[in-house]
């Protein structure tokens, strides 16, 4: 908590008191309750402040920042934009744009908002951090590191400078300096916050890779506790996304038995010729998979975006949801799949005359509505060792949301993936699905064979450049947390879970039956 802050707002709130009203004050009041953690507050007030002043830079980019922190991504854009407008030097405005690219993976974009902010102020430590992140991700280490030397001489302290120098200490060996590194700097930052949560996970990777398990486990298991401790009052009296994927797989098994598939359905406006759900699991090769497909000429690649949130709120947000879904006429269903395209192309893609690859591990629990909108697409199904997918999801460090929550302990995530697997397992039985299991250990064991196989489902013609995955990952930028892992090319992952299995000891009763049904 910066007290100059805290000090600043309490003047703030005495002169509002009194009757004295302006932007100044006002945004003061949002900073302080988005240092507090009340978006909804800093939100109001930035509000008020852009009442009294439309074009006020420092409350545009305020706003920005609620936007930002809500998921509002574009409309967080328009307000860095307008900001921008007013003042085209104001170097927060450009930092907040870098803030909200990144957290949309258009990291080309957000590396250019920060070096604007570096041209503007070249001391500005957060924009250094945020290059040096984006570096340590795709793998550029020699800049990466410049920059992230740069913030640290700035600010000794930065965590997200820290964090991206560690990254790179861990790949290329330096596992004894990243763990020094990370440690003294946890010694600093000793709030409970999700900068601590994010250096105790890197000093789990650090301990890994020393061979120190019983550490490493630790560090792991203190930044997931962490993560649900400062996160846990935005989803209290929420449903978790366990109980989410056990709701709508209560609702598919009361479905009618699978649809009949029309002959003919109308194209909808800016549609794929060829169009591929690629799905699965997290940590199951999904993004590999997405990349690889992608260094295909005539196939687009979008990860992770919510492609079908008009048809999720529709028909996934109630207990009878999939029921009336069910009743649809096509007529009914057509503005579903116009919504989805137009999502497609709000997010960049041109889909019309290629091959759309809809990557997202989690919309296995949309395969009751990609069964009806989209008869002809097909699924691609990612498979891994149940106690590898449960271990990296446990260790890694995801972005919030209310899947991640529930990887916050080890019974937590192989509880949810039990949930996933047998809410794909039912809609596979039920529904008239084109679906391939792609197995990930088999793929990188057998690269051609198995992308042969991806091919000729997909009705695509197999090419070498296949191969190249890294380098269009690379060129693509991925943002999802397998960046590190697809820009370094092929490599096995397999059986990680093996160093860790007393821990993991207790959840193999409910990833058995998977084990069994997979083959593991």
């Amino acid at each position: 908590m910066n007290p100059n802050l805290a000090s600043a707002a309490a003047d703030a709130q005495r002169a509002l008191n009194t009757g004295a009203r302006s932007a100044d004050l006002y945004s003061t009041l949002g900073w302080f309750a988005l240092q507090s953690g009340d978006v909804e507050l800093a939100q109001q007030q930035f509000g008020h402040a852009l009442g009294l002043s439309p074009s006020d830079p420092e409350a545009l980019t305020g706003m920005a920042q609620c936007l930002r922190l809500q998921g509002q991504l574009r409309d967080a854009i328009l307000h860095c934009d307008a900001a921008i407008r007013a003042n085209p030097d104001y170097a927060d405005a450009w930092l907040e744009r870098g803030f909200v690219f990144a957290s949309g993976g258009s990291m080309p974009s957000a590396k250019a908002c920060y070096q604007k902010v570096i041209d503007i102020d070249p001391a500005q430590a957060a924009a250094h951090a945020g290059i040096a992140s984006i570096m340590a991700r795709d793998g550029d280490s020699a800049e990466g590191r410049a920059h992230a030397a740069q913030a640290l001489s700035v600010d000794p302290h930065n965590a997200i400078a820290a964090a991206a120098l560690a990254t790179m200490q861990i790949e290329s060996g330096e596992a004894v300096a990243a763990q020094a590194l990370i440690t003294d700097v946890l010694s600093i930052l000793t709030e409970p916050d999700a900068d601590r949560a994010m250096l105790l996970g890197l000093l789990g990777d650090a301990c890994n890779r020393l061979g120190e398990t019983a550490i490493a486990y630790d560090s792991y298991a203190q930044s997931k506790q962490l993560f649900a401790a400062i996160h846990a009052p935005r989803f209290q009296g929420r449903e978790t996304h366990r109980e989410y994927l056990d709701g709508i797989g209560r609702q598919l098994a009361a479905m009618p038995v699978r649809h009949p598939v029309p002959a003919d359905i109308a194209p909808a406006e800016g549609a794929a010729d060829r169009h591929l759900f690629l799905l699965g699991y997290p940590r199951s090769g999904n993004t590999l998979v997405e990349n690889i497909l992608a260094s295909l000429p005539n196939v687009v690649a979008l990860e992770e975006r919510p492609t079908l949130v008009e048809a999720d709120m529709a028909f996934l947000t109630s207990a009878d949801g999939l029921a009336k879904f069910s009743a649809l006429t096509e007529g009914e269903l057509q503005p579903y799949r116009q919504a989805y395209w137009h999502k497609v192309a709000a997010a960049g893609i041109k889909a019309g005359g290629q091959c759309f690859v809809d990557m997202d591990p989690l919309k296995g629990s949309r395969l009751p509505l990609i069964s009806r909108l989209f008869p002809d697409a097909r699924v691609l199904l990612m498979r891994r060792d149940p106690r590898d997918v449960v271990w990296s999801c446990f260790h890694t460090h995801f972005a919030l949301t209310n899947a991640a929550m529930d990887y916050t302990t080890l019974e937590r995530a192989a509880r949810h993936y039990d949930a996933m697997m047998r809410l794909i397992d039912s809609a596979l039985r039920r529904l008239p699905l084109k679906v391939l299991p792609v197995s990930y250990e088999a793929l990188v064991r057998d690269f051609d064979t198995e992308t042969h196989k991806i091919c000729d489902f997909a009705g695509l013609s197999w090419s070498p450049e296949l191969r190249s995955f890294d380098r269009t990952a690379k060129t693509r930028g991925v943002s999802t947390a397998s960046a590190g892992q697809v820009r370094k090319g092929l490599y096995d992952g397999s059986r990680q879970w093996e160093r860790y299995a007393e821990f993991l000891e207790p959840v193999f009763p409910i990833l058995q039956p998977w084990i069994d049904q997979f083959g593991y």
